[in-house]
């Protein structure tokens, strides 16, 4: 019997006991019998405000009655329409804010687990060697796409589907950007974003890895030898303070902390190559996804007490909900309402706790949130070994550095039209590189939207 709108069937996940232990995915999953069970509680609204505010505009409800017919092959193959990494994107997309949140159920009971109906069918098609059809009628245009990161990936794969000779170019020594060196892979296990990049290249993208624009190759190579470029170098660059001690041993930008462990894996060192110092109180500065990253892989690192360090408290943490309870399930402590005012460290130059200022809320800030304000003369330390700064991020100065002639705004993000071009005719830009960070589900987006603009852009005739 179908259960419309009943009670969403529970995802099994690993113990805490074990899973704090491990980098091993959280979440098992859902089982067939599952999967059709939560697929069959959506009650087909006829508007579907889930698709709405997919910002790749995911057919989700045609996905989700494919799934309650066990038709699993069909629902992939629509999903693959829109999206070139479903498995990706079903894990780590913050569907609560977007088509779960809007879901007509999600009123009175817990809207369908569209992320997860979706990561399962990726997952199935995967096991079945399942990938999707089409034919490319190639054109001889060559487009050179910067950054191998989701905007990069979405907009790559529009490109050959439109018959475009596509190159990517990837600063480090594996494609994937956020997805490989940003995600822990109890959250995005690695075998998935291989096998979904993998896709690239069956596709006929020429990845060339190692290679960064503006030392390896210059800009203006590209723009003498591509007929058209799409930048989607991401937002690479970490952000910090400002305070007295962020130069001390043992204080991180979580860019760094996060590339140590995820992408040079330093979680098993020395089998591999990249070590780590982790010491047993880690403090995380900030309360976003990437804070809640960071700090449960400190806890996997064997560090014996992991704080979250935030100037306000859980209620305004950007994180999604289901990061912030599996943070508090393993034991991550939030010390709510505080702000760094500088470190402290020893004579050998390590860091050895850090100095905090009470604070209250405020008014509203432009973010819709309480200000937060420090309480006079509330300064207190804490004894911390190791630190890390989880502050946001903005575009890497090292490619736009080299690339002066491309236009930026005050914040150092690229300025482009609604089209997406740059202020360079040809040069089109999308995902964090002008947003200077957002989620991986808007760079898709976006990525898309520029490989439509390059496609009407080369199709003219206003190609060189």
């Amino acid at each position: 019997m179908v259960d419309i709108g009943g009670t969403r069937v529970t995802m099994r996940e690993q113990p805490v006991r074990e899973r704090i232990k491990n980098f091993h995915s959280v979440p098992f999953g859902y089982d067939e019998k599952e999967v059709v069970a939560e697929a069959q509680r959506c009650i087909m609204c006829m508007h579907a405000p889930c698709e709405i505010y997919c910002p790749v505009r995911l057919k989700i409800k045609a996905m989700i009655r494919k799934i309650a017919e066990r038709k699993f092959k069909e629902a992939f193959l629509i999903a693959k329409e829109d999206n070139p990494i479903p498995a990706i994107t079903g894990r780590v997309c913050p569907q609560e804010d977007q088509c779960e949140g809007v879901c007509p159920l999600a009123e009175t009971e817990n809207g369908v687990n569209i992320g997860k109906l979706e990561a399962f069918i990726a997952d199935w098609a995967m096991k079945k060697g399942i990938t999707e059809e089409f034919y490319i009628e190639e054109r001889t245009e060559k487009v050179a796409v910067i950054g191998s990161g989701p905007a990069g990936i979405s907009c790559a794969v529009d490109l050959r589907k439109f018959g475009y000779q596509v190159t990517m170019f990837e600063a480090l020594h594996e494609a994937g950007g956020v997805l490989q060196y940003g995600i822990p892979a109890f959250r995005l296990p690695k075998d998935i974003v291989d096998y979904e990049l993998s896709y690239l290249k069956k596709i006929g993208v020429d990845i060339q890895l190692n290679n960064i624009i503006g030392q390896n190759i210059r800009f203006s190579e590209l723009r003498e030898n591509f007929d058209a470029i799409f930048i989607g170098t991401g937002a690479g660059a970490p952000l910090f303070i400002g305070i007295e001690g962020e130069e001390l041993n043992g204080v991180y930008s979580a860019n760094e902390f996060l590339i140590r462990v995820n992408l040079m894996k330093a979680y098993d060192f020395p089998e591999h190559d990249t070590p780590i110092v982790c010491g047993d109180e880690v403090g995380v500065i900030g309360a976003g996804n990437v804070a809640m990253d960071a700090a449960r892989c400190a806890l996997r690192l064997n560090a014996k007490k992991v704080y979250i360090l935030y100037r306000r408290t859980k209620r305004e943490s950007p994180a999604r909900d289901e990061e912030v309870q599996h943070a508090l399930e393993e034991g991550i402590i939030f010390k709510e309402l505080i702000s760094p005012t500088r470190m402290l460290g020893n004579e050998k130059g390590w860091v050895t706790g850090i100095e905090l200022a009470k604070m209250r809320l405020g008014e509203l800030d432009k973010s819709g949130r309480p200000r937060p304000i420090k309480i006079e003369d509330s300064e207190f330390t804490m004894k911390l070994d190791t630190v890390v700064e989880a502050l946001g991020s903005r575009p890497n100065r090292l490619f736009l550095d080299q690339s002066p002639e491309l236009e930026r705004n005050k914040w150092g993000v690229l300025v482009v039209d609604e089209n997406l071009n740059t202020n360079i005719r040809g040069v089109f830009a999308g995902g964090d590189a002008i947003s200077g960070g957002a989620t991986v589900i808007l760079a898709l987006g976006e990525g898309r939207k520029a490989a439509k603009s390059i496609h009407k852009y080369l199709s003219k005739g206003d190609g060189k």
